[in-house]
Formats: structure tokens, C-alpha cells, sequence
């Protein structure tokens, strides 16, 4: 076979490479029309809620994550608590003195009521548990950490205010010119212990005499 004759045949094979792959670039990818079609479905679908039923869709995802008021139990602060979080944990609440509030604490309550677990017969949504802690108790907790904490604080405040005006009065005295000091209206009652009274009345609770 002479080279001419190799030549020709070469070129044909190349000239049919081109001409198929140019037929591929024509053809159209119909493996891709089916999924731009439901693209544009799917936003259909979602283009037919209109403005008051996605406002109705919303009020129900508010009020399904709102919790329920307890009731009160007569002679305990009641609330809830999580079971999801490490750094206040159940076991830790326990300790202080808070317990379950049972199906019976509450009568009527059954709905709420937990079935399995190791929380089951008492109050319950999800991951929050309904506790009751008793009323000598939260006096004291409320008092200490909204009233004692807070006056230790202030306290503290108050010394160095002293200090600070003394220097002040001093140095007005030396004829030196010395810091301007101004007390401004209600820095005078800092470190002031008074009686912040009853927290279950202040907060509506319902208190007894401890």
C-alpha cells in the first residue's frame, strides 16, 4: 500500500472524528430538560401559598413553641426546666431542692403528662420538664442572688467612691488642683441594705409566712 493511499485513509478517519463530534455539540442533552422542568415546578409549588396563609403558617410555628403556663401549686414556685443544658442541669436543680411536678401535682394536666422515660408520669413538653420548688427556698435563693449578691457589689462600689471623694475633699483643701468630684442623684443609696420585701408577692407568687 503506497503512502497516499495511507494518507487518504487517515484523514478520513479524522475528517469522521470531527464530523460526530460536532454532531454531539448539536444534539441537545435531553437528560437535563426533566430536571430544569421540575425546578420550575418545585417554584410553582412554592409561589401558591399567598401572604395570609404563609402569616398563618407562621402564627402556628410562634404559638407550637410557646410553652404553657403552670398552674400554681399552693406553697411552691413552680417552672420549667431543660434537659439539655450541661451547665444547669436536672441533678444539679435537684440538689437545691426542686422536684418533678407529677401528674397528680396538677390535676387536668394528663395531656402533658410524659408516658415513657425517665421522666414518665410527669409533667412534660419535649425536652422540658415542669418543677416545683418550695417557697421557704426560693425566698432565699431570690433574696441571695437579687438582693445579697447585688448589695456586696454595690458595696464594694461604694468604698471606692469614699476613697475617691476623700482625695478630692483633700486635695480642694491643699489648694491643689485635684480631681472634681459630683455624686450624681441615687449613687448616695449604693451599699444601702433595704428590705426588698416579699419576692412571691413582688413577683406574684403566692406566699405564706416562713
Amino acid at each position: 500500500m503506497s503512502d497516499r493511499k495511507v494518507g487518504k485513509k487517515a484523514a478520513s478517519k479524522k475528517s469522521a472524528g470531527k464530523n460526530t463530534s460536532a454532531r454531539r455539540k448539536k444534539t441537545p442533552s435531553r437528560a437535563r430538560a426533566p430536571r430544569a422542568d421540575n425546578n420550575r415546578q418545585s417554584a410553582k409549588v412554592e409561589r401558591v401559598l399567598s401572604d395570609e396563609e404563609r402569616l398563618d403558617e407562621f402564627r402556628k410555628s410562634f404559638f407550637q413553641s410557646v410553652l404553657p403556663d403552670l398552674p400554681p401549686i399552693d406553697g411552691y414556685h413552680v417552672c420549667w426546666l431543660t434537659t439539655t443544658n450541661p451547665r444547669d442541669s436536672i441533678p444539679g436543680r435537684v440538689r437545691l431542692g426542686y422536684e418533678p411536678v407529677k401528674r397528680e401535682d396538677i390535676p387536668g394536666w394528663d395531656h402533658a403528662t410524659l408516658k415513657t422515660g425517665e421522666y414518665a408520669g410527669c409533667i412534660g413538653v419535649n425536652e422540658m420538664i415542669a418543677f416545683k420548688l418550695p417557697m421557704s427556698l426560693y425566698e432565699m435563693y431570690m433574696r441571695e442572688a437579687h438582693h445579697n449578691q447585688p448589695l456586696r457589689e454595690e458595696e464594694k462600689l461604694s468604698s471606692v467612691m469614699d476613697v475617691i471623694q476623700e482625695q478630692a475633699a483633700a486635695a480642694a483643701k491643699s489648694g491643689s488642683r485635684g480631681i472634681k468630684f459630683e455624686l450624681e442623684d441615687g449613687n448616695a443609696e449604693l451599699g444601702q441594705d433595704l428590705d426588698p420585701g416579699s419576692f412571691a408577692e413582688n413577683l406574684g407568687e403566692i406566699a405564706s409566712e416562713y
